[in-house]
């Protein structure tokens, strides 16, 4: 014992090291006993030098006590939460669902988050369905939003190492092609409020060539259509109560598969678009002429951006390259869906452990959403700060410690309840974002 003790305290005094570009934590067993230095936390300031203080909105009123509200920049370019909170009040007159196209990365994998939100925007507005879904998904299994099977094709993503061409990708960064058998069966579930069922299902394709879709809702009725090619996207529609439907598709090496749409014909729709590892920039890839054949054929109110947890770096401060790549983002989608309303989220919390056995924020994240606020100023979008509402320092720390926990033990996700958490928090904020809206009209109309 004497001499592990020894060796212990001796490798305090072994020179810094790192592993790849991560430093390694300093030996220090007596570092629970050892007086702390008081340390001054530079780094995180160092961005005020970088950027002056985002522009604010032209109309601001008091935010109520314990929300953090949505910063609206868009009021002259309409492109903020204006054409979002317009739809919301003539869901009835547009005959369609109001939808949400809602990306993000691995921090709403899954539908974490997304699912709650969606829930709360449904029960609220009306509406059933988990929105749009890819025809086959690499997470399926752990999804609890929909039960999804799938066989006989051959799947695409622009995680893909080899093999993908970027022409035939999605909305999603991904395309599925039809081999033997090919087959995708989606279910509703009860783990959320109106999921169970749907009214309305809707395969996404492209075909170069003639081919046979042959769909069954319910496990009993079926129908079996033959397309033409169009040189453009179509849609394969079903109606009625549907609690199951399973669409098998003849092989195919000339048509493009994307996805099922599991809707209402009114209330809100919400879409999860999550990419592992993604840092958003991914979204300018896919081609102007697919995203606006998504315009076409399924039009959204609002688009959600929530990014930065595979941007942010420990001692991250100038984060001006990044930004200056989702400006092109949003300008893409701006041209892409003229129509719709853009809100960018701030990164969440992330954690890490200091020499000195402490959890911390990372200084990085705090300059990140100051450069994704100014990043929503300068392109007269919407945004919300998700840190700040989420508690700010160490937030993700505290929910790592509630019992029972609501993120995981990497200090940088959430698990499902921490989800419906957040999701919480956001639409609070949206609801009371349109009350301000509607209270502004009330206002410039007198």
């Amino acid at each position: 014992m004497a001499l592990v003790i020894g060796t212990l305290l001796l490798l305090h005094f072994l020179p810094r090291m790192s592993l790849g570009n991560r430093p390694l934590r300093q030996v220090d067993i007596l570092a629970d006993v050892r007086p702390k230095a008081v340390v001054t936390e530079t780094d995180s300031l160092e961005v005020d030098t970088l950027l002056p203080p985002p522009s604010k909105p032209a109309f601001v009123d008091t935010c109520k006590t314990g929300i953090t509200c949505i910063e609206d920049y868009g009021d002259s370019t309409l492109r903020g939460m204006t054409p979002f909170y317009l739809a919301m009040d003539e869901l009835v007159a547009n005959n369609r669902p109001l939808r949400i196209a809602y990306f993000g990365d691995s921090f709403i994998e899954a539908d974490i988050m997304t699912a709650d939100l969606r829930q709360q925007f449904q029960e609220t507005y009306g509406g059933h369905g988990v929105g749009y879904v890819n025809i086959t998904s690499s997470i399926s299994g752990y999804r609890t939003s929909v039960k999804h099977r799938f066989g006989g094709w051959r799947s695409h993503a622009l995680t893909d190492t080899i093999g993908f061409n970027r022409r035939f990708q999605d909305i999603s960064n991904h395309y599925f092609l039809a081999g033997n058998d090919a087959y995708v069966d989606y279910t509703g579930v009860t783990q959320y409020a109106r999921l169970d069922t749907c009214q309305q299902a809707t395969l996404y394709f492209v075909s170069k060539d003639s081919v046979h879709v042959t769909v069954a809702v319910n496990g009993a009725q079926v129908k079996t259509q033959h397309f033409d090619s169009l040189g453009r996207m179509q849609a394969m529609h079903v109606k009625g109560r549907i609690g199951r439907v399973r669409w098998n598709v003849a092989p195919s090496d000339s048509s493009l598969f994307y996805g099922v749409a599991l809707d209402d014909t009114v209330g809100v729709s919400l879409d999860n678009f999550s990419l592992r590892g993604s840092s958003g920039l991914n979204i300018r890839s896919v081609p102007m002429a697919t995203l606006k054949q998504f315009a076409r054929l399924r039009p959204y109110d609002l688009i959600v951006l929530q990014y930065g947890v595979n941007v942010a770096t420990q001692r991250g401060v100038d984060y001006s390259n990044y930004i200056k790549g989702m400006q092109t983002v949003i300008q893409h989608l701006k041209e892409a869906f003229p129509m719709a309303g853009i809100l960018v989220v701030g990164v969440a919390d992330r954690d890490y452990v200091n020499d000195e056995g402490e959890v911390l924020t990372m200084p990085g994240i705090r300059n990140l959403v100051r450069f994704q606020q100014q990043l929503a100023a300068d392109e007269g979008v919407a945004f919300w700060n998700m840190w700040e509402a989420m508690g700010g320092n160490e937030s993700m720390k505290r929910l790592v410690e509630q019992r029972p926990s609501l993120a995981a033990l990497d200090y940088t996700h959430l698990n499902f309840r921490g989800g419906k958490y957040l999701a919480s928090l956001l639409f609070e904020a949206m609801q009371y974002g349109k009350e301000r809206f509607d209270r502004r009209r009330a206002y410039e109309a007198e």
